[in-house]
């Protein structure tokens, strides 16, 4: 029962997210709409501001948190090590934090800090009820991490998927019936109160006949995989770069912070944000979309990442994704609309991620286009294999391994 408790809590904390982040994207566009100076001062000095925070009161919450879990997963010593990555102090840091980067007017995903709080609440609830070691080491940051995707997304089989591709490491913890348990609760407790299960509206009536509009499958996913290996790839190195020259976290963000402010003027502030109402208009063909949207919001997302501050890529990348199909739709109209967006969206995510069966049951579950699941297959597989060939690292492996050398290097400078 506290266990089950626990699952509630964490669709309870992502839904307050949600609410939280809809309030403060609504806030900056408010803002920014009536006081034109607010494109270039806020999001310098508050991108600054929040980086000074990040790193001086809650080391850990840093960026989306996967490689936080990830390295979490593979401490072997005490609870005290594990606290420095998931904690629930870190837990309140990454939503405050984010909802601070909202309101700067960057390019802020919530999945991977949904990720981060859900593992953080289910392994401090492990400590309080003295669960035995077994739990306690990884079942419960595994259980907790699939459960606030599975209530981010409300896509309980694509947390399941998750769990298994990206964060598991052997059969017993990926298929275990903690993780399930907790994605069912947390998914539950989400959609009751969000009412929401098709996160960006129903596709079902989606249709590809067999023929000339199948070319965009190899199309699509060729292009979005590229892409998102592209986008990979500029990550890894950027974090290698400036991990190398030591270059001052408060500057960089502030640096950030510029480039995301003018992105955002150049691109009438559709670029700020989560990502999530640019991709609802997309697909619904309510709004027309310029064609350097993606790649601008490609911009934001890297200038916002590298900046330090808490945030996720997943529906920020999603948005992109979205963008670069209708951008091929326009230019190879072999294929409906819709179809080339879901299957763009796809791809981009899964060269990104390098993840294939996230990739298209994410987008699948979220849009319910279950009747395009075999092109959405084949897209995301030819994105990855696409991928690797520009990016043979998957890209929170790279960024794990990276943490780890940093956390290693920080361990041998406190012993000494």
């Amino acid at each position: 029962m506290v266990f089950w408790i626990g699952a509630i809590v964490v669709g309870l904390v992502i839904v307050l997210l949600t609410w939280l982040s809809e309030w403060t994207t609504h806030t900056y566009l408010s803002f920014s709409l009536h006081y034109p100076w607010f494109h270039f001062i806020i999001p310098p000095f508050g991108m600054g501001l929040t980086a000074w925070i990040t790193f001086r009161f809650f080391p850990g919450s840093e960026r989306s948190g996967i490689p936080q879990i990830k390295a979490a997963l593979e401490i072997s010593n005490t609870l005290a090590d594990r606290a420095k990555l998931v904690s629930l102090r870190i837990s309140f840091g990454k939503i405050l934090l984010t909802m601070m980067g909202l309101l700067c007017g960057a390019s802020v995903g919530l999945g991977g800090p949904a990720i981060h709080v859900g593992a953080s609440i289910m392994l401090s609830l492990g400590r309080v009820t003295q669960f035995p070691s077994h739990y306690m080491e990884k079942g419960l940051i595994l259980a907790g991490s699939a459960a606030g995707f599975a209530a981010m997304f409300s896509t309980p089989l694509a947390g399941i998927i998750f769990a298994i591709e990206e964060m598991g490491r052997n059969m017993e913890e990926r298929l275990s019936s903690l993780v399930l348990t907790a994605i069912i609760f947390s998914g539950v407790t989400a959609y009751a109160l969000i009412n929401r299960y098709i996160y960006f509206g129903d596709e079902s009536m989606l249709n590809m006949p067999w023929g000339r509009s199948w070319l965009a499958v190899p199309l699509c996913g060729v292009v979005g995989g590229f892409l998102g290996g592209l986008f990979s790839k500029i990550i890894i190195l950027g974090i290698r770069f400036f991990n190398q020259f030591h270059i001052s976290i408060i500057l960089l963000a502030v640096i950030c912070g510029g480039l995301i402010a003018v992105v955002n003027y150049l691109s009438g502030d559709v670029t700020a944000g989560t990502g999530y109402q640019q991709i609802k208009l997309i697909l619904k063909g309510i709004q027309p979309m310029e064609p350097s949207y993606p790649f601008l919001k490609m911009i934001a997302t890297c200038a916002t990442f590298f900046s330090g501050i808490p945030s996720g890529i997943f529906v920020p990348s999603l948005a992109t994704g979205a963008g670069i199909g209708v951008n091929l739709a326009n230019w190879f109209p072999i294929a409906p609309l819709s179809a080339m967006i879901l299957l763009t969206m796809t791809a981009y995510f899964s060269g990104m991620l390098q993840s294939p069966l996230t990739s298209f049951v994410i987008v699948m579950e979220m849009t319910n286009s279950h009747e395009i699941l075999i092109p959405l297959m084949a897209a995301a597989f030819l994105a990855n294999g696409t991928s690797k060939l520009i990016n043979p690292v998957p890209l929170y492996l790279a960024l794990f391994n990276a943490s780890k050398y940093q956390l290693n290097k920080q361990v041998k400078i406190n012993e000494s």
